[in-house]
């Protein structure tokens, strides 16, 4: 369960990162408060859709990623970010990513973000 948190944690932090530095992803909210559970709720559906979804397109498109030598992981990357976003507009969170180049450029900041924090963060097993 701290696994998870810290992940979720993680994920939050990478995604208000790229809320930060990109102005084509946007995140709204009436107080700082909410704006806080937004950005958690939606880690919680970016989480969910890494575990689930990817794993199935990263198989599918193997050939591709072998072809382009993994590069073609940013395209993924980036079709994930634009689910979670996609998502969140159905379950009315105020997080939106504008166009698929954005969201390749914000899939590489999370990616990075991600990353680092889950070398500060403990791990929590």
């Amino acid at each position: 369960m701290m696994n998870f948190l810290v992940k979720t944690i993680a994920n939050a932090g990478a995604l208000a990162v790229a809320v930060w530095l990109l102005d084509e992803i946007t995140l709204t909210g009436d107080s700082t408060g909410k704006e806080i559970g937004t950005l958690l709720l939606v880690a919680l559906i970016f989480g969910v859709v890494n575990g689930l979804v990817k794993p199935v397109v990263k198989l599918l498109s193997l050939p591709l990623l072998i072809l382009t030598l993994g590069l073609f992981t940013l395209v993924v990357n980036a079709l994930m970010l634009l689910l979670t976003s996609w998502l969140a507009d159905q379950l009315d969170l105020s997080f939106h990513v504008e166009g698929f180049w954005t969201a390749v450029l914000g899939g590489l900041i999370i990616s990075v973000v991600s990353w680092a924090l889950n070398v500060i963060l403990p791990d929590g097993d």
